[in-house]
């Protein structure tokens, strides 16, 4: 009964140390951030803002961009990998359409999506792919051109949306407006309620991710043991992986005395 307490409560820090190797990677790595939205909708020019130079070209010609750019910058202490996508419509274009292929690949492998709205046009078939496409992810919508006649409201977009919480900030890249918000957003969504605070451990390394989870993995057999009221051998050949498992992690081998007397203790040759 005491290991059963202690095991499960090893069980479930190790769990909690594996959830957080995807916020221990967008620490090490940065977000993976993805801006989406149709044609003309005000993308290039947001990832000019956000970079602080023309990086992107800006012209009133749609479907400009054919290619991926991509920019890491650091927002707040947030560093984000940053990759402005080509406008999402159907095109007869093939140029367009291998960029636009790409704008959905991208997207779907996002840490996060920025989809840019142009407010001031009515919402037509490409707003309602890319909503389609997006609405599993966590997603930033800008209502962009805010300094213009508004004609697509949040409660527009909301009505379409499922239960996934999506934030919405009112933007105009070419006033400069919202993008303090905008970059509070980012910061609240990654690092309030996900990732606590600066001295919590955070695994950012794939060997340790999977060290824990053949431990987590051991400690399981353990528990199933001991519910099947299983023999002592049984459960100790799993205790001793368990603990191999998370020596590697500290760069700690398991002794030879330690297993030498498991051996000796135990019927673990038959």
């Amino acid at each position: 009964e005491t290991l059963r307490v202690v095991a499960e409560e090893i069980i479930d820090e190790i769990v909690g140390l594996i959830a957080s190797s995807d916020d221990g990677r967008i620490i090490k790595e940065g977000i993976n951030t993805v801006i989406v939205g149709k044609p003309n909708a005000g993308k290039s020019s947001l990832l000019n803002v956000l970079v602080g130079e023309d990086r992107a070209i800006v012209t009133d010609i749609a479907g400009t961009t054919r290619d991926v750019l991509e920019e890491a910058i650091n927002l707040n202490g947030v560093s984000l990998n940053i990759m402005d996508t080509a406008g999402i419509r159907n095109t007869e274009d093939i140029v367009e359409k291998i960029g636009v292929d790409k704008a959905k690949t991208h997207a779907n492998e996002a840490d996060l999506v920025v989809y840019v709205v142009d407010a001031s046009r009515e919402f037509d078939q490409n707003d309602y792919d890319i909503i389609e496409l997006i609405r599993d992810k966590k997603t930033i919508i800008l209502l962009n051109k805010s300094d213009l006649q508004q004609v697509v409201s949040e409660e527009m977009i909301k009505e379409l949306w499922n239960e996934n919480e999506v934030h919405f900030i009112k933007t105009s890249t070419k006033e400069n407006l919202g993008m303090e918000e905008f970059e509070n957003v980012i910061k609240e969504m990654f690092f309030q309620g996900q990732i606590k605070a600066n001295d919590e451990v955070i695994i950012t390394n794939m060997r340790h991710k999977e060290a824990l989870m053949d431990a987590r993995d051991s400690l399981n057999m353990v528990m199933n043991s001991l519910e099947n009221h299983m023999p002592e051998d049984f459960y100790s050949i799993d205790l001793m992986s368990a603990y191999a498992s998370l020596g590697t992690i500290i760069g700690e081998e398991v002794g030879e005395d330690l297993v030498n007397e498991i051996f000796a203790k135990f019927c673990m040759g038959k």
